[in-house]
């Protein structure tokens, strides 16, 4: 049986513009052209970001996930923000976007 995916609401899509405005201190790209954004759930005004880090342990990531929920908060409609950090599926340079890979160098 075939997957229906569900199309993001236009509050979730404004969650998403705002995190595209973060960026990764140490490589100067956002957070979503990196591929770091699983997914972003709003209900009655409660954001869930599902999101990972580059690396397990990431000296960064409080600094992250502090900007992520200021961001997120800052869009109309948002009253709150909840972080969900998973390291499955692992994160690797082929969620990053073509944009991205460019900014870094990287070539497929």
């Amino acid at each position: 049986m075939a997957e229906h995916l569900i199309e993001p609401t236009q509050l979730e899509n404004d969650v998403m513009d705002a995190l595209s405005e973060v960026l990764d201190p140490e490589l100067g790209i956002d957070m979503v052209n990196l591929g770091l954004i699983y997914g972003v759930k709003v209900t009655d005004g409660a954001c869930l970001i599902t999101m990972t880090l580059t690396t397990m342990g990431c000296p960064i990531g409080d600094i992250l996930h502090d900007a992520i929920t200021q961001a997120a908060e800052a869009v109309a409609g948002i009253s709150s923000c909840e972080i969900n950090l998973v390291w499955e599926p692992v994160w690797d340079i082929s969620r990053m976007s073509r944009y991205a890979k460019v900014a870094l160098g990287i070539h497929e």
